[in-house]
């Protein structure tokens, strides 16, 4: 043994192992949070399995699962990067973790970067379990992964910059349930379960412009019905993403 062997080494680490380490930390969080759970599987789960076996809402010609499918996986990036996110980064906001997490070593811009990854992380985990279920349910999807993945990552964005938005400037009580409360109307009327030509023609333009109702409608023009790039959609959501995130860095409040 010789001198210096234990000799500690002051300093942050590497900025790539330290965002690793915290998108690690942040998604064990996110996956043991019960309400979280229930928000990003139980639900998007329940709702496939139920309109797709029980005739509740007319989705058109052809099976229920080819139309209800592409929604939920719309759901369940909704519900991760909006609804959870903007819960979680409320109450880290209320408790002052994210004051101290910023007077680490870590970079506000890089926790966000763990954030976003732990966000990706377990959308790719929803992702796998709504295929695998569509699938046993008969489900039949066309079109280009390349467009899916595509729409996935613009409504992501979209979603998690007015998650922040939200998360930054309410208080926490009153993010938990404005976050809930448009998580549920995005639901019934952004296209995942009820079909947007049933509404009023004067709603549905307006309805159509949502990121959730562009998402599932892009989904489902690929996955239905094998088009090509859906490109208005894709331009919807590049707007929300845009806007949502631009004004999330300029309003956000870390404490």
């Amino acid at each position: 043994m010789t001198a210096g062997t234990y000799t500690p080494r002051p300093g942050a680490a590497p900025l790539p192992r330290m965002i690793m380490a915290q998108a690690a930390l942040e998604t064990r969080m996110l996956l043991r949070n019960g309400e979280q759970l229930l928000l990003t599987v139980i639900i998007p789960t329940l709702l496939l399995v139920l309109f797709s076996t029980v005739d509740i809402v007319d989705t058109g010609e052809g099976e229920a699962v080819d139309f209800l499918a592409p929604g939920i996986l719309a759901l369940a990036v909704m519900s991760t990067a909006f609804t959870g996110q903007a819960i979680a980064t409320g109450f880290e906001r209320r408790y002052g973790v994210l004051k101290r997490l910023a007077a680490s070593p870590l970079p506000r811009w890089g926790l966000m970067t763990a954030k976003t990854l732990s966000v990706l992380v377990t959308e790719v985990l929803q992702v796998l379990l709504v295929t695998v279920i569509a699938f046993t349910l008969g489900w039949d999807p066309q079109g280009s992964p390349v467009a899916v993945v595509l729409l996935l990552i613009l409504g992501t964005a979209a979603f998690s910059g007015l998650g922040l938005l939200m998360a930054g400037t309410l208080k926490a009580e009153a993010t938990l349930a404005a976050a809930n409360l448009v998580f549920l109307l995005l639901l019934m009327c952004g296209g995942v379960v009820v079909p947007l030509d049933r509404f009023p023609e004067a709603a549905q333009d307006v309805l159509g412009l949502l990121p959730i109702a562009a998402l599932s409608d892009g989904l489902r023009d690929v996955l239905r019905h094998g088009s090509g790039m859906p490109w208005a959609d894709l331009g919807i959501l590049a707007v929300w993403a845009v806007a949502g995130l631009a004004a999330a860095g300029k309003f956000f409040r870390w404490e």
